[in-house]
């Protein structure tokens, strides 16, 4: 091994081959247990006895003594006989198969023929059973629907029957319910109007202050804010390219309070549409607006041109 060049990285040497060793340690290990097992089976062995007879030569020699006779080898047995092999069965002999005849066939063929025909015929008959059946049960599920379509037609008949007398009623309930309103309101425009009555009455022989009180009838400023308020809420869909500047005029009873009371159409436009949007707008318009001193006029008149409108 050469030593290490001073300032050379430090290696690390070879394993060296280790077979050898394992090598001469196998083989050590057989002689020895080679030779346990010689040194074994030769003490096991039982020494062999070696007898030895010393002669004299002047001394004759007696005869040897007669060897035993050998033992007689036993007789060998004599071998069983052995069983006859059994012949085979002869084979049967197959007879040859006859051929039908030619009407036989013929005769066969009609036969199976015939048992088809007649099994197809009772299928035929046992499908037209099944279709019989079949339109049976439909006609059953028809009539059991038809009869409960019936039967819900009847009952939508009699709940829209219910609901229109229901409707009448409800209707001929608003109806006698307006009436009566309408009534109240004109009992109360009647008194309004005859007390109205009764202070002009009263005033003509008086200083007039009633008279006064009332304010000037033609304000501009209050018939104006009535048209404003009565434009905004009048909605008319038709068509405005009509001839001319069709006008209507309506006659409006209030309360002191500005709330309508009735509205009376006292000239048309002479067309209808136009007049009902007018006077849906002056209904909407109630309470109409009140003069500056808070008062109001009893009745109003409310006019409007198509073209006022656009």
């Amino acid at each position: 091994m050469k030593p290490a060049t001073p300032g050379a990285p430090y290696t690390v040497p070879p394993e060296p081959n280790r077979m050898p060793a394992i090598l001469l340690a196998v083989g050590v290990h057989a002689v020895l247990l080679a030779f346990l097992w010689f040194g074994i089976s030769w003490q096991n062995k039982e020494p062999i006895a070696v007898e030895a007879e010393v002669w004299d030569m002047k001394v004759e020699t007696a005869a040897a003594p007669p060897l035993p006779t050998p033992p007689q080898p036993e007789p060998e047995p004599e071998p069983a006989p052995q069983p006859k092999p059994v012949p085979p069965p002869p084979k049967a002999v197959e007879p040859e198969p006859v051929k039908p005849s030619q009407a036989e066939i013929k005769l066969e063929r009609e036969k199976k023929l015939a048992e088809l025909k007649k099994q197809r015929e009772i299928d035929q008959k046992e499908r037209d059973i099944a279709r019989q059946k079949e339109i049976a049960e439909q006609k059953k599920r028809d009539a059991a629907d038809k009869k409960d379509a019936e039967r819900k037609i009847a009952e939508k008949k009699e709940a829209d029957k219910k609901a229109d007398e229901d409707k009448k009623k409800t209707a001929a309930a608003e109806k006698a319910a307006k009436l009566k309103a309408d009534k109240a309101d004109q009992a109360k425009l009647d008194k309004m109007r005859a007390d109205d009555l009764k202070r002009m009455m009263g005033a003509i022989g008086s200083t007039g202050s009633a008279e006064k009180s009332s304010g000037p009838k033609g304000d501009p400023s209050y018939q104006a804010a009535i048209a404003a308020k009565v434009k905004s809420n009048t909605n008319f869909t038709g068509s405005t390219d009509v001839p001319g500047n069709p006008k209507a005029v309506f006659k409006v009873d209030q309360l002191p309070t500005g709330e309508i009371l009735s509205v009376r159409l006292t000239k048309s436009s002479g067309i209808p549409q136009f007049d009902d949007a007018v006077e849906r707008g002056i209904n909407k318009s109630s309470p109409l607006p009140k003069r500056k001193d808070g008062t109001v006029e009893r009745t109003v008149v409310v006019g409007f041109s198509m073209k006022d409108l656009e």
